[in-house]
């Protein structure tokens, strides 16, 4: 009664035609209700696919039901979106990720803190398969799983690797900055992305004033483009320690 088909099933317009339309035209004999095709990603669908499947949706709709599963809606042409019912699923919440990651924490035996598991939700964005991977292999690579080692595993910045590059950049000169942070980066593998997306957070939470704030975010946002566009990091480096050395300089000419 169900036909599942995912993104590594061949789900081509011969497929559609094939197989799908075989299995919707059909009923079962002894079974009451409704048949069920489910197609996992079905933005992976070729155009094509997607337009062969309109007419099969339409023509057998007595006694078929078909479940489209994407991450992208902008992929799935207007025809099928309309003969559907949206449901949108967003990230999860804490609330309902720490519940689940404790049962399977239990049932495997894994030794875990209280801020490594504040770690596995706050660098999982919601994702639970993700929170997952992440307990999987820092419990495999390090044994006990804490902030550092959680953050370790996944090559993120430390919060107290952030504060200290945020300490050098405003209260250091220019050069001892920049030398500081190149060290730490080749040290501990970083990228400028991640301590860019790190640093932002920090911004919003240190007291500057409104204008200087809203000047080094704008800077900042340039430097992620440049980063996005595939420039050079060391040089990347040097403009955001250059953002900050001119914000520290604006807040001493206000004071």
């Amino acid at each position: 009664m169900v036909l599942e088909l995912n993104a590594s099933d061949d789900r081509g317009i011969d497929i559609v035609r094939g197989p799908i339309l075989n299995f919707a035209s059909t009923r079962s004999i002894f079974k009451k209700g409704f048949k069920l095709v489910i197609l996992d990603e079905a933005d992976a669908m070729t155009q094509d696919a997607q337009n062969a499947l309109r007419r099969v949706i339409e023509k057998f709709t007595e006694n078929t039901r078909f479940c489209l599963i994407c991450n992208y809606l902008s992929k799935i042409i207007p025809a099928l979106q309309s003969r559907c019912t949206r449901f949108r699923f967003g990230p999860l919440t804490p609330e309902l990720m720490v519940p689940r990651l404790q049962h399977v924490i239990e049932e495997e035996g894994v030794d875990v803190s209280d801020d490594g598991m504040k770690a596995l939700v706050t660098l999982s964005n919601g994702d639970m398969r993700r929170s997952l991977n992440i307990l999987q292999s820092t419990s495999m690579a390090f044994g006990k799983v804490t902030e550092e080692t959680v953050y370790t595993c996944t090559g993120q910045p430390l919060k107290s690797d952030i504060a200290n590059i945020l300490d050098w950049m405003l209260n250091q000169d220019f050069t001892t900055a920049y030398r500081n942070i190149m060290e730490l980066k080749t040290l501990k593998g970083l990228a400028l992305q991640d301590i860019l997306t790190e640093i932002h957070l920090f911004v919003h939470r240190v007291d500057f004033p409104s204008s200087v704030r809203i000047q080094l975010l704008i800077k900042m946002a340039d430097v992620e483009h440049r980063l996005a566009a595939g420039t050079s990091e060391k040089i990347q480096l040097g403009a955001l320690v250059g953002a900050f050395q001119v914000t520290r300089d604006l807040i001493t000419a206000e004071a």
